[in-house]
């Protein structure tokens, strides 16, 4: 697998737990917080893989993206930080869903600027092999998936 297709994959297995989340019932703490932690980790690992393998590679391939990707890790930035104040907020707290709301927002826009804007430009700076390597780096790099959709 290559690795923008390893990366769309992340975005969508994220996408399908903030649906997840929407729909649950506010009467469901436990399932909340279950869906936040599985988010969390999912979120923490996708910004490992993205930040140490390929935005150093996207960066040697196309230079001129330099500024994406600082931006790009600046968004993690913030996705980080509110997924270790979510961490350990109890699902009562009135401010959890605000928190987690704001956290898809920030996400999905991140995502939208990836898959619309700067995958596309990467995949024409790479090689096919290329990115192959980076899927096969990145995925070794990911513990065994154990989130169930």
């Amino acid at each position: 697998m290559d690795g923008i297709v390893l990366l769309r994959e992340d975005h969508k297995t994220v996408e399908k737990l903030f649906k997840r989340f929407e729909k649950a019932a506010e009467d469901a703490p436990e399932e909340k917080r279950a869906i936040v932690d599985e988010v969390i980790e999912e979120l923490t690992v996708h910004a490992w893989i993205e930040e140490q393998i390929f935005y150093p590679a996207a960066r040697e391939a196309d230079p001129d993206n330099a500024e994406q990707v600082l931006e790009s890790i600046e968004e993690h930035h913030v996705v980080v930080w509110m997924l270790s104040e979510l961490k350990d907020m109890d699902p009562a707290d009135e401010r959890f869903k605000a928190k987690m709301t704001v956290l898809m927002e920030n996400v999905r826009h991140h995502v939208e600027e990836e898959e619309k804007d700067w995958f596309p430009e990467i995949r024409k700076a790479m090689s096919r092999k290329r990115l192959t390597e980076l899927g096969e780096q990145m995925g070794r790099r990911k513990p065994a998936r154990r989130v169930t959709l």
